[in-house]
């Protein structure tokens, strides 16, 4: 998370500060954690230490009793001291202040403790209560804990703001055939009857957000990659996935931690560096203190995976990994920086890739990573600047997405190329030395880098940082009698037509029949003038954002669709066909066009990265942008082309990546039986590997396809499953594959309840399946209901669930009924949260451009 406004977030906290210590203004208690708050406390206390004990029954029904020691220094009781705990006030069963019984006091989801109880210097807190449920993901078998940005304070009484730092002293007692993880070493462990306790050594210093534990039926493993001893928790039960993915993750976490202490100059920062991989696991990871969790699908692949789905493991690694410098060691002092961490962790991910990979492209890899994602929010009617604002800690949710992952990145990559590799290392050096073990925010990184570099830091990020949208580029050239450039002029406009403009670094192709002459392009304003191509003959094509660095909608001459084909720089194709793609979103390229410029990518690409960007922008074109009739005609071709190319001899992972389109869009008669055959095994496909999760794939597009023995194609499959939480899994699942639309509407009515929304990836699955293109005749009555419950999914699920709820249901569909729908919601909603109203325009982003798009094909 990232922005120059820091600067004025900092004249706002010095300005607060004087006003306190002048006028004593009054704190203003609400729900949540407010700025004002955060800034007080963060003077009113130090020296924080937790004493945490929870007691984890057997059943996830029943409560769990914990006591809560608080030990911190105070030195300013002109206001009470107010303890963050969301959670219901029966929860507290009694608290203590400095060994003195004391009221319960519970307002808006703050314990507060009168100042007459405390005194000046070091007091302790004690406090009996009942854990909090909303962020302890209890499953039959284990739990885990997941606090991230605001919800210890759902968990435990606690000071949840990222600036006040401090150490945690845990114990655990839970079933005995558990096993435990968490921050530090467990110290001391004592058998109890059924229960086994454990006591833990004190933690390093971290936020709240960072504080973890998982405790459950896992298996361990124990190994030393390097100078560090490494355990981690699992519970895949997949003998091939264990025996070809276990060293390799060990060694990857071993991999990122040897870069990173090269390149910071800083040795690892904490006691250790232990993992938990989660089979229900919300994200793809989280960075928690001594105790990174994973999603286990993510970590655990085995001979069938692509090279691209390696690489993504070896870079989810690397990101967290960069955490433990960037976000655990040096965090944000306010969540409107969030960015910071996750723009460093993907960055530096991307750069630990390099020697891990000698054989990727590593610009082609950072261009498929990132470019698509940000282009998705950032084209939207609900895109935002990197750097927001956020006046209370409970919104703070709201600020994740594709910007902060993605956008940020190619920033960061153009202000390292602005400054130069070496002078902008020099400054993460410097910064990272000044802050560890401490907070900095964007103005605290912009006064290191400004010391190395000539650039003008302020005025660079205030667009980049501070601005949303991005630049549409144009371009005038012109030709004298000899037919040689006499004109080269480029211009940029921001998208939302403000007078916002983006300096930045890329490269422009003239291609000609036997070369590609390349030219750097610096545009630091409204216009540029390439002087470097004056005099150059007329070239067949001018490919743009040639090496992919550059950020914005390019212009494409009249023979950029067919010149695409020829080109062999991967990354100029990659960069070409996602241009092709923004065009037209745009409206300057017609679907059906761009469709069979990508079929005839798709029928000679040999870069897997590159032939997944084409298969995704083909599927996306043609469930959204083509007419009924285009796609009645364009499905046969496509799934023909796939599937003829399925059976040349490629190497296995073009094939993956090809069969993944074919299962995708195999819902003609035809296609269907040839799904069928290989589903049942009656036909195998040469060098195509599939595993027991690709089995599972197509027997639920089989049923989304009203496969006649598709009930059969679901109970096989749902008994052949040999892990037992993707057999849970599937079962969740199979109510939103059913042919009987009345089985489906009671799925769908069923998520009402909070408790049916437990497993949120799960959730995302089984909308997507309800949602999907062929079924939305029976499923568009439900746009309404889920856009009325998005308030209540914000409330109550991750960080990322109300924008993944959205792409699962409403962002699913391109018909005027929904866009419809979704008007008459913002009509009769004028309230609505601007947050969440920002989710859905990305969401519907799609379902907004097909009312223009298909009205100009029709």
């Amino acid at each position: 998370m990232k922005i120059f406004y820091s600067f004025l977030c900092f004249l706002t906290m010095a300005s607060f500060g004087f006003s306190q210590s002048k006028s004593n203004e009054k704190l203003i208690l609400e729900n949540g954690v407010s700025e004002q708050m955060a800034h007080f406390r963060k003077k009113q206390i130090s020296n924080v230490t937790y004493g945490l004990s929870f007691e984890i029954p057997q059943q996830k029904q029943q409560e769990i009793n914990s006591i809560l020691t608080l030990n911190l220094t105070i030195s300013n009781l002109s206001e009470p001291l107010y303890l963050d705990f969301k959670e219901k006030t029966q929860n507290i069963k009694s608290i203590q202040v400095n060994n003195k019984n004391t009221a319960i006091v519970h307002e808006k989801g703050h314990i507060i403790i009168a100042a007459k109880d405390l005194i000046l210097g070091k007091n302790t807190i004690g406090i009996s209560f009942i854990a909090g449920n909303l962020s302890l993901n209890r499953n039959d078998d284990f739990l885990y804990t997941l606090l991230v940005p605001d919800r210890a304070s759902t968990l435990f009484p606690c000071f949840d703001q990222p600036d006040i730092k401090a150490t945690y002293k845990l114990s655990l007692t839970v079933p005995k055939d558990w096993s435990v993880l968490a921050g530090a070493d467990v110290k001391e462990k004592m058998e109890k009857g059924e229960f086994t306790a454990y006591t833990f050594g004190e933690s390093d210093k971290m936020s709240t957000y960072l504080f973890s534990f998982v405790a459950g039926k896992f298996k361990s493993v124990t190994k030393k990659p390097g100078n560090l001893e490494m355990t981690m928790l699992y519970r895949e039960n997949n003998a091939e996935k264990l025996k070809s993915s276990t060293d390799t993750i060990f060694n990857l976490h071993q991999q990122s931690l040897d870069f990173l202490e090269k390149y910071t100059s800083y040795k690892f920062p904490f006691q250790k560096l232990d993992f938990a991989s989660i089979p229900v696991f919300q994200y793809g990871g989280m960075e928690h203190v001594g105790a990174i969790q994973y999603k286990e699908s993510t970590l655990f692949l085995d001979n069938s995976a692509t090279d691209s789905e390696k690489l993504d493991r070896a870079k989810l690694i690397a990101h967290e990994t960069s955490h433990m410098w960037f976000g655990d060691l040096v965090t944000m002092k306010w969540f409107d920086d969030v960015w910071m961490k996750e723009v460093f962790a993907n960055f530096m991910a991307d750069k630990i890739m390099n020697p891990i990979f000698p054989k990727v492209n590593h610009n082609l890899q950072f261009l498929t990573a990132h470019y698509p994602n940000a282009y998705a929010e950032d084209r939207s009617l609900g895109t935002h600047p990197i750097k927001q604002n956020l006046a209370n800690l409970k919104n703070a949710g709201s600020l994740y997405g594709a910007i902060i992952y993605n956008k940020a990145p190619i920033m960061m990559r153009q202000l390292e190329a602005s400054m130069g590799k070496v002078a902008f290392q020099k400054g993460i050096e410097k910064y990272i030395k000044k802050y560890a073990n401490d907070n900095a925010d964007w103005n605290n990184l912009v006064e290191i880098l400004d010391a190395e570099t000539p650039l003008d830091m302020q005025k660079w990020s205030k667009v980049w940082v501070n601005k949303s949208g991005r630049a549409i580029f144009k371009d005038q050239i012109k030709y004298d009698a000899q037919n040689r450039i006499s004109t080269f002029e480029i211009t940029q406009q921001a998208e939302d037509q403000s007078a916002n403009v983006w300096p930045q670094i890329f490269d422009i192709g003239l291609v000609y029949p036997n070369n590609v002459k390349v030219i750097s392009a610096t545009i630091k304003d409204k216009s540029l003038s390439l002087k470097e191509a004056l005099g150059l003959e007329k070239p067949l094509a001018v490919i743009y954002n040639y090496n992919g660095f550059g950020y914005g909608v390019f212009p494409l001459d009249g023979n950029s669709l067919e010149s695409v084909l020829t080109l062999k720089d991967e990354v100029a194709r990659a960069s070409t066909y996602i241009n092709i793609y923004e065009n037209t979103l745009t409206g300057n390229i017609a679907p059906v066009k761009a469709f069979d410029c990508f079929l005839k990518g798709i029928q000679q690409e040999q870069n897997e990265l590159v032939l997944k960007i084409i298969t995704n922008q083909t599927s996306a074109v043609f469930w959204k942008f083509l007419t009924e009739k285009q796609q009645n005609i364009r499905q046969k071709e496509l799934s023909a082309i796939v599937y003829a190319r399925l059976q040349a001899n490629l190497p296995s992972n073009i094939k993956k990546t090809l069969f993944n389109l074919f299962s995708s869009i195999a819902y003609s008669a035809t296609d269907k039986e040839q799904l069928y055959k290989i589903w049942n095994k009656e036909t195998v496909i040469p060098g195509l590997k599939l595993n027991e999760d690709d089995y599972t794939n197509m027997a639920m597009n089989l049923a989304i396809f009203k496969h006649e023995k598709a009930d059969e194609i679901l109970n096989k499959t749902r008994t052949t499953i040999t892990n037992p939480d993707k057999q849970k899994r599937f079962e969740f699942l199979l109510p939103s594959l059913s042919k009987d639309e009345s089985v489906r509407d009671a799925f769908v009515l069923s998520l009402k309840d909070d408790e049916n929304r437990e497993k949120e990836s799960w959730v995302s699955v089984g909308l997507a399946n309800i949602n999907h293109p062929l079924r939305q005749e029976s499923a568009q009555k439900y746009i309404r209901f889920s856009l009325d419950l998005v308030e209540e999914i914000q409330r109550t699920g991750d960080i990322f669930f109300p924008k993944d709820w959205l792409n699962n249901t409403v962002g699913k569909y391109s018909s005027k009924y929904a866009f419809d729908e979704v008007q008459r919601f913002l009509k009769e909603n004028p309230e609505f949260s601007p947050i969440l109203k920002r989710k859905l325009l990305q969401a519907t982003d799609g379902l907004y451009r097909a009312q223009n798009i298909k009205k100009e094909t029709e």
